[in-house]
């Protein structure tokens, strides 16, 4: 998989070149350079197809819409990552809390319950199992 991307990276870097020549030949252009121009715009069209055989390699690879709103900014789409795992790691913590106190609830009330409802809370222990929690 990396040597996909390593070709895809290989060819966009060899299309940005190609690009940044282009805008050299026309910013100064002369009736000379029109045979270069045309050079630098049919390697143009060959890295645009270079690129679209490597895009059908990785057809199956599915890029979140922020990671391109990051770029757009001007941030590292690398932080994207970082900060997804950050909420991920925060929200398994709320959870987890949440968790833990339905568990400290649900002891509690099968305790209180067992005081005014002995008999009741037996059977239900005996159903359920002591008062081991079945989340």
């Amino acid at each position: 998989m990396a040597d996909k991307f390593d070709n895809l990276e290989e060819h966009l870097e060899k299309f940005v070149e190609n690009i940044r020549q282009l805008g050299i030949i026309v910013s100064d252009f002369q009736p000379s350079s029109q045979t270069g121009l045309n050079q630098k715009l049919n390697s143009m069209i060959t890295g645009l197809q270079d690129i679209e055989k490597c895009r059908q390699q990785l057809h199956e690879i599915n890029v979140p819409l922020e990671v391109f709103e990051y770029i757009d900014q001007g941030r590292n789409p690398q932080l994207y990552t970082k900060e997804c795992l950050e909420r991920a790691l925060a929200r398994n913590e709320q959870v987890k809390g949440k968790i833990d106190t339905m568990m400290k609830f649900k002891s509690l009330l099968i305790s209180e319950l067992s005081k005014v409802f002995p008999e009741d809370m037996a059977k239900y222990k005996a159903i359920h199992g002591d008062d081991a929690p079945s989340l």
